[in-house]
């Protein structure tokens, strides 16, 4: 691809860095920035469409509602793999938590702005994800691992502090109306709803269709004081101080 210059969609919401940004990017002569965006949710807009676009350069910290990250796994529900580099000089846990939950495998890159955006260097990253590779900045790789291991090892810290009551009168066995009662919900319906928001902060619903046995794990986990993962076997996992998932048992 040497030679080749790049279609780049360009997504920054600090509206004097973004022209800045792709002045010095097409002063290289390697790239064009075919259009720039100031929100996810704008860039998925392009992206749908159907405009022409090699690779995408994104801020995660954003104006709307989705985060770069988010924008991402949207936009590659429908463009499988569509290459990315993404960079931030936020350092929030929240955007750690979301790019370490996204699945993002390949085609991306992941850098510190303050590290990595002076065109030459963002330039490679660029072709690097078009190619396939990968890339995480080591300063974002030790805070990705930090979150994962703090959330692993702190479940109800990822929960809202409502959620965190519910979860643990359920770890208690109490009924929904019996949990609406004791925290004083009008709506029962409140309790259902909210403990979607716990299986899904906890992976439940991705392994545990039945809501019964999300429940029941919900309470494990509450319990236990970690995370727990359960393959499609049932086999139960917690993640040990090198990262690594294994076997998960009480005894």
């Amino acid at each position: 691809m040497e030679g080749y210059m790049l279609q780049v969609l360009l997504i920054e919401d600090n509206l004097r860095l973004q022209p800045a940004l792709q002045a010095g990017l097409e002063a290289t002569g390697d790239v064009a920035v075919v259009a720039a965006r100031a929100s996810g949710e704008d860039a998925l807009a392009y992206c749908l469409a159907g405009h022409p676009v090699d690779v995408l350069l994104m801020d995660v910290a954003l104006a709307g509602e989705m985060n770069g990250i988010d924008a991402m796994v949207a936009i590659r529900r429908e463009f499988p793999r569509l290459p990315v580099v993404f960079y931030s000089i936020a350092d929030e846990d929240d955007y750690f938590r979301a790019f370490r939950r996204s699945g993002i495998l390949t085609h991306y890159a992941y850098v510190r702005k303050s590290n990595y955006l002076l065109p030459e260097m963002i330039v490679p990253l660029l072709r690097d994800a078009l190619s396939g590779r990968s890339f995480v900045d080591p300063d974002i790789a030790v805070r990705v691992q930090e979150v994962r291991h703090r959330d692993e090892h702190a479940p109800l810290d990822l929960l809202e502090p409502n959620e965190q009551v519910v979860a643990r009168l359920l770890a208690q066995g109490l009924t929904n109306e019996q949990i609406a009662e004791r925290v004083g919900f009008l709506d029962k319906r409140t309790i259902s709803r909210t403990n979607g928001q716990i299986y899904a902060a906890w992976g439940l619903v991705e392994n545990a269709t039945d809501e019964k046995v999300a429940r029941t794990r919900a309470a494990i986990i509450v319990h236990a004081g970690r995370l727990i993962a359960w393959d499609a076997t049932g086999c139960a996992r917690v993640m040990d101080e090198r990262g690594d998932w294994v076997e998960w048992s009480l005894a």
